[in-house]
């Protein structure tokens, strides 16, 4: 029984209901919708990609990552991903932003892009991916069955979360401290980057020094705050260049750059190559096209 005023299973925390496609499973080749991935796609939902067969690579956000069976890769909107389709299988699991609103999964925010799974958890982890294959395709229109799949995914999410993190050296309590700032630079920046780039902007929000901040970045990433956030910048840039046509022009203005040779020289002190010749390299055109198309 449902308490009063609480919402069904069925539903957002919006009381709208839960669409068959809020959450779907895929194969990997289905996401590069036929191009082969011969460029990356911009992705405008949330994935979990499990490898069950061959050996590759996927290059998300241009690091690649190694694949074989049991990695597990989770991506999330507006991230590039790009495959080696033709060598890989895999099962992807893809939901949309208001899926999983109102259920408890706070926790499972920071799983990592990457996990080579193995033993125990490789077999645990299988069984949930492939049990929520079957119920997604079973009844997807029933409510209860909808309902049953948004649980399945929140106990996956919760799964990977509680998988052994990486060990980590030094004293904790200063690290929790400076990690909990470098997240709150983080969230920050993710609001903030395309108008600002000045470190004095953001430690005023966060509301602490600029020593601080970068203090706090140096711990966590080995960089200073001004870097963190020009990568933050270059990045999008990158994955504009990487995955879509618009013009170079138009993804500077986008990104806080009214002039093209600023956004030009920003770009190619931060990763090495002009706008143009990333975009040519990474299999675009360097000319003008057509605004992005995004893909999850």
């Amino acid at each position: 029984m449902i308490p009063s005023g609480q919402p069904s299973p069925a539903t957002r925390a919006d009381g709208s209901p839960l669409r068959p496609d809020d959450i779907t499973t895929l194969a990997l080749d289905d996401l590069a919708e036929g191009a082969d991935w011969r460029r990356p796609v911009l992705l405008d939902a949330d994935l979990v990609v499990l490898v069950t067969g061959g050996h590759g690579t996927a290059e998300l956000d241009f690091r690649p990552l190694p694949c074989r069976p049991g990695t597990l890769l989770r991506a999330r909107p507006g991230q590039a991903l790009r495959c080696e389709a033709t060598r890989l299988d895999a099962v992807v699991v893809r939901w949309s932003a208001t899926a999983l609103r109102g259920l408890d999964v706070d926790a499972a925010a920071d799983v990592p892009a990457h996990r080579q799974l193995a033993g125990e958890d490789a077999d645990v982890l299988r069984n949930e991916v492939t049990q929520l294959v079957v119920d997604c395709r079973r009844q997807p229109d029933v409510p209860a069955a909808r309902a049953l799949v948004r649980h399945r995914l929140a106990v996956l999410l919760l799964r990977l979360a509680l998988l052994p993190p990486a060990p980590t050296g030094g004293d904790a309590a200063g690290q929790r401290t400076e990690n909990a700032t470098f997240r709150r630079l983080r969230h920050e920046v993710e609001r903030g980057y395309q108008h600002t780039r000045r470190v004095e902007d953001y430690a005023a929000r966060i509301g602490c020094s600029v020593r601080t901040l970068t203090r706090a970045c140096l711990a966590a990433t080995g960089r200073s705050a001004k870097q963190v956030i020009d990568d933050r910048v270059a990045l999008e840039a990158s994955r504009l260049l990487a995955a879509t046509d618009e013009p170079i022009a138009r993804i500077g203005r986008r990104l806080g750059f009214p002039e093209p040779t600023n956004f030009g020289r920003f770009f190619t002190r931060e990763v090495g190559l002009s706008p143009g010749a990333f975009r040519s390299a990474r299999g675009g055109s360097a000319g003008n096209g057509s605004p992005p198309a995004r893909r999850g």
